[in-house]
């Protein structure tokens, strides 16, 4: 079977992290949110897959390659154009990548499984795929019930009683929601849907192409199904998924590094007495890292590879990234450092902290992350 991820976008919602690297890049526990997709989609036999590409696409094609190593066929589609010798991005939506992709090479002649590139799930995709052909509909979309609290940090899908789409609503209020059915940007295709998407121009699926479907009276449905799904749509996702993971709330999510006592993971080549520190867990610590004896770590916390903790230095709560100097007395809580960024979970930048990245060109800046959280 065929399938699609969807990597295009800017991310702005994960800026300034999406400055280095595209959203779909952004790593949960050292793995690139992407990868977990791909290797579901290998899981269930879904093992020709194109990638559209546009804003930072170079970071996504250098690291997945050809996909031989996940067990895949990986091509790739960039949206953007060469003016002056510099390819400039330039997103076509989701439904117009979509179609650029089947007007180039025809590459989607069976029924096809589409996916957002930026979230983890443990979908029984197979099933999934089973219940669209049973429904008999030009389009699927796989839908999660979430609490009525929730629903406006979501699309929300409206259904009849067979399951067919009557109606969308984009992140309404919690007292106008039609229903607590959403959007988790999971959707199966078969081949007639291109005749409802225009070429060569801007068009969305949930925003543009679904809404036409309605309008249209074309059977589509909606398969409302049971899994776990993490999504990195915003930058206070990227702490709030690492710390449920940690916490144990995510089964079935490796945590990386060897668990030395109970709930601390250790990555090889780090420097730490465990006797000495003050570790509370859960906690994780990358590959290559030095804890001075004096240092506190409480969790949920996780520090990246080849970090240092100096003398007096206390981390709570925190998401430290790769190569990232924490000085002699320093206390973090409840931040995110990364790069040359520090936030606090409460969004807003961190200041009077004596803390540094370790090594600065772009070029690292890029490798850094992506070995990261």
């Amino acid at each position: 079977m065929k399938g699609m991820i969807l990597a295009a976008g800017k991310g702005t919602r994960v800026r300034p992290i999406t400055q280095s690297i595209p959203k779909p890049m952004i790593p949960i526990l050292g793995k690139p949110v992407m990868e977990s997709m791909i290797e579901l989609f290998a899981q269930h036999n879904v093992s020709k897959i194109v990638i559209n590409t546009s804003h930072l696409a170079e970071v996504i094609e250098g690291y997945f390659g050809d996909g031989h190593h996940f067990g895949v066929q990986l091509s790739y589609s960039y949206e953007g154009e060469l003016l002056n010798g510099e390819y400039i991005s330039n997103a076509l939506g989701s439904a117009g990548g979509m179609k650029k992709i089947q007007e180039f090479s025809g590459f989607f002649d069976e029924t096809f499984v589409v996916v957002c590139g930026d979230a983890w799930i443990d979908l029984d995709l197979t099933d999934a795929v089973r219940q669209h052909k049973a429904l008999g509909g030009i389009a699927t979309i796989v839908t999660k019930n979430v609490l009525a609290d929730d629903v406006e940090k979501y699309g929300v899908v409206v259904t009849d009683a067979r399951g067919q789409v009557t109606s969308f609503q984009e992140k309404p209020a919690k007292e106008d929601a039609l229903s607590t059915q959403i959007n988790t940007g999971i959707y199966i295709f078969e081949p007639a849907i291109f005749d409802y998407i225009p070429k060569d121009q801007e068009f969305d699926i949930g925003s543009d192409l679904f809404p036409l479907l309605v309008e249209k009276h074309v059977p589509f449905y909606a398969v409302d199904l049971t899994f776990q799904w993490l999504d990195v749509g915003n930058i206070h996702d990227i702490w709030g998924v690492t710390r449920d993971i940690l916490n144990g709330k995510v089964p079935g999510y490796r945590i990386p590094g060897t668990q030395v006592k109970a709930g601390i993971w250790l990555g090889i080549n780090t420097v730490v007495d465990l006797d000495k520190c003050n570790i509370q867990p859960p906690v994780v610590i990358g590959s290559g890292c030095q804890i001075d004896d004096s240092a506190t770590i409480i969790g949920p916390a996780l520090v990246g590879a080849n970090c240092v903790l100096d003398e007096g230095c206390h981390i709570q709560e925190s998401l430290i990234f790769d190569n990232i100097y924490i000085g002699k007395q320093t206390a973090v809580a409840e931040q995110t450092i990364f790069g040359n960024y520090c936030i606090g979970h409460d969004g807003k930048p961190c200041t009077d902290l004596n803390w540094k990245h370790m090594r600065s060109s772009p070029r690292d800046r890029v490798s850094d992350v992506l070995k990261s959280i």
